[in-house]
């Protein structure tokens, strides 16, 4: 007869995961696997409990997911970010991701809720953990890996791993296509991108690193104008002189967040920039670009046409 399983062999994380999988009231099996698959398989199998019968689903990518699953005959509710595709904008709105009612999710009665990292604010999240409904965060990370790891997150949480995996083999055939066609252009002809997510009060705030932002411009074979810092900031005149962009990306927005491109290229510091002596400024729907959901792969394309003009091939 097998020994059982040794704890003390667990890292740190995975032990705090087996601690919280053999806490809950499932049936293990009679033969525990190795270290991290133990949990992996546990945690899999608590996630499956959920009824997901009446589904709110948080975040524009994990909508998407939903919806590319063909599981969206689930969703009862969904945030204000979740704009694709339109079906499920007819579906009743509980919020902005970060700013949730828990008296607006409550409202609808939902059995589970499936949020995007970040998704809050935590006294939200304390008030529906209260309520006892089921709520699974699927973690976020802006890179090719990330999205795979989304799909196959919310394919387990609603209990079609095998959708899942086809979708993810979809997903990710046509995303290393996309990001290796934008490989294709030498590191010297690289264009330098700032990414601007607002200028009120004339202060431009921009993109650094860990950003969703960061992550579509790498994927799309251009470089990050201010990949010096970590996360947004504002930057000071001086810094955006010395970025020296080549292209200005925005979301597209309307009302007081726009900015017209007279009022972009007057600003004093990125006046000066080689970005406005072209003019080049290109402005994409927010979640398309910076969602990091099934359609990322066509979000690199376009984003790259954008960029220099032309797709990449092999001779340039």
């Amino acid at each position: 007869m097998k020994a059982p399983y040794d704890f003390r062999r667990l890292r740190s994380w995975e032990l705090a995961l087996a601690i919280f999988a053999v806490s809950t009231p499932f049936v293990l099996p009679a033969v525990l696997p190795d270290g991290a698959s133990f949990v992996r398989a546990a945690v899999a199998q608590e996630m499956q409990k959920a009824d997901t019968s009446r589904l709110v689903s948080v975040g524009g990518a994990i909508t998407e997911i939903i919806y590319a699953l063909g599981e969206e005959g689930k969703l009862v509710g969904r945030d204000s970010t979740s704009l694709y595709p339109e079906a499920a904008t007819k579906l009743p709105d509980v919020g902005y991701m970060r700013q949730l009612s828990p008296e607006g999710v409550i409202a609808i009665n939902p059995s589970a809720i499936i949020a995007v990292e970040g998704s809050g604010p935590p006294e939200t999240l304390a008030v529906l953990k209260d309520a006892n409904i089921p709520f699974q965060t699927v973690r976020e990370t802006y890179d090719r890996d990330g999205i795979l790891s989304k799909i196959r997150a919310v394919g387990d949480f609603l209990g079609v791993p095998e959708k899942a995996a086809t979708l993810s083999d979809q997903v990710k055939a046509d995303l290393d296509a996309a990001v290796a066609d934008a490989a294709k252009r030498p590191e010297s002809e690289r264009k330098r991108v700032i990414f601007i997510l607002s200028t009120q009060g004339g202060k431009i705030m921009a993109s650094g690193t860990g950003t969703a932002a960061d992550g579509i411009i790498a994927l799309s074979g251009a470089v990050n104008a201010t990949g010096t810092f970590q996360g947004y900031k504002p930057l000071t005149d001086e810094a955006i002189i010395e970025a020296k962009p080549d292209v200005v990306l925005m979301m597209t927005r309307s009302g007081g967040h726009a900015a017209s491109d007279d009022e972009l290229f007057s600003h004093p510091a990125l006046s000066l920039t080689p970005a406005a002596k072209t003019r080049a400024i290109i402005r994409m729907d927010g979640l398309h670009m910076l969602g990091f959901g099934p359609r990322t792969a066509s979000t690199v394309r376009e984003l790259n046409a954008a960029i220099y003009g032309k797709k990449p091939n092999a001779s340039q």
